[in-house]
């Protein structure tokens, strides 16, 4: 009988039944019993190198050989930090960004809502203080990601949390025009928005939407949040998706890609305006925020291994290949009862959508159909809505593209 409490799961059903993973080899993890499965969700969305790179290892063991962890609050500092956060700052989709760390993506949406609101403190608009949020939108488990949850099952149960959060559609510009409106731009915070959305079911927007909830913010005074923890890192083709879709946004969230996974690590990039009030030469801003392990710097030395690979390997421009390929492997499900249509095309994100009227009728199916393709070798996730996750490292071949879609096909048998 186990004593660890899983996250989001039935413990009812799972004690005693824990799927146990022991080794993770490339685009493989492998079981107690020594059984291979293809990673066909990189892990939580993460494992953009894939697993068991041994120069992350090298380069963690070095890192803790000559300095295991130190905190930066206040003046301290190391330098494998101060390196990370120049090179994060250099690939940032604003020039001239500043980096601040935590220690993943929920850590990293409740940052960048505190620093929005904080942001106009400082800057003489303190009755800025709403967030508008989008129906299918995940922004991690805190307290205001999980306010901002444009998934209704993740906020259930909680009681009131964030005040001054307004949802509308994932994808009306019109709507947004008409939430800031009702809310008054003097009052608006920031947007926070996904540029492909994940967790609530892997839902690209046009090109258009996002250029024109980004001007619609900006027209407003407010603050375009993109929450990259997913897009981040190469996952859409482009080191960050508003890099791709040239959003130019004021705050970015980020996290799983930085490291791949490795350990963990999330942060915040501030474009030069919102950090400005903090910087500026003789400001007494003092921004009292902040993680134990902020900038940690064996997590930092994990994160600066993975970005070398990602960019020796050609990584990136290998995520434009697979966009096409992903697309291409999942349209042979195509013909098979259980599925309404795909999603995605953006990056190496897709998922196979399951019939709307079998997910009304049974809303355990996509879950069962998962665990069907687990057993055929194939590790997926259900995902809001009803249907699979498919976001392989980025080192999948076409040939394991084609097995990744046998197994699910089984899992879609099964249901």
């Amino acid at each position: 009988m186990t004593s660890y409490w899983h996250p989001f799961a039935n413990m009812a059903t799972v004690k005693g039944n824990e799927f146990v993973v022991t080794r993770g080899e490339g685009v493989y993890v492998f079981d107690a019993a020594g059984n291979r499965y293809l990673d066909a969700t990189a892990s939580l969305w993460y494992a953009n190198i894939g697993h068991g790179r041994a120069e992350i290892v090298e380069a963690v063991k070095r890192q803790m050989e000559s300095l295991a962890a130190f905190h930066t609050f206040g003046d301290y500092a190391n330098p494998t930090t101060l390196a990370l956060a120049d090179r994060l700052a250099s690939i940032a989709p604003v020039p001239g960004s500043k980096v601040f760390l935590t220690s993943g993506g929920s850590d990293s949406v409740d940052t960048a809502a505190k620093l929005a609101r904080r942001y106009f403190a400082e800057t003489g608009e303190p009755e800025r203080v709403v967030f508008v949020i989008r129906d299918w939108a995940y922004h991690g488990m805190h307290g205001f990601g999980t306010s901002f949850a444009g998934i209704d099952p993740n906020r259930a149960g909680t009681g009131p949390l964030v005040q001054d959060v307004v949802r509308v559609p994932h994808d009306s510009v019109e709507d947004l025009e008409r939430a800031i409106d009702e809310v008054g731009p003097d009052r608006l915070a920031g947007f926070f928005c996904e540029p492909v959305l994940g967790a609530g079911g892997v839902r690209p927007v046009t090109d258009t939407y996002l250029k024109d909830s980004r001007r619609l913010v900006d027209e407003a005074g407010a603050l375009f949040i993109a929450d990259e923890v997913i897009t981040g890192f190469g996952r859409v083709g482009a080191w960050f998706a508003s890099e791709r879709f040239s959003l130019e946004p004021d705050i970015v969230t980020f996290a799983k890609g930085v490291t791949s996974g490795y350990l963990p690590l999330g942060g915040v990039l501030a474009s030069p305006k919102v950090a400005e009030p903090f910087w500026a030469d003789g400001t007494d801003a003092v921004w009292r925020h902040g993680y134990t392990y902020s900038g940690h710097p064996t997590v930092c030395a994990a994160a600066l291994a993975n970005l070398d690979i990602i960019e020796r390997e050609g990584l990136i421009p290998r995520v434009l290949e697979l966009e096409i390929e992903i697309m291409e492997a999942l349209e042979s499900l195509l013909d098979h009862p259980n599925v309404a249509g795909l999603r995605g095309g953006v990056g190496a994100l897709a998922a196979v959508q399951l019939d709307p009227d079998l997910v009304a009728e049974d809303p355990s199916a996509a879950a069962r159909g998962a665990d069907a393709a687990r057993s055929a070798g194939v590790i997926t996730r259900a995902i809001a809505g009803g249907g699979f996750q498919v976001s392989p490292p980025f080192t999948i071949t076409s040939d394991q593209l084609d097995e990744l879609a046998a197994g699910l096909r089984a899992g879609l048998d099964a249901i």
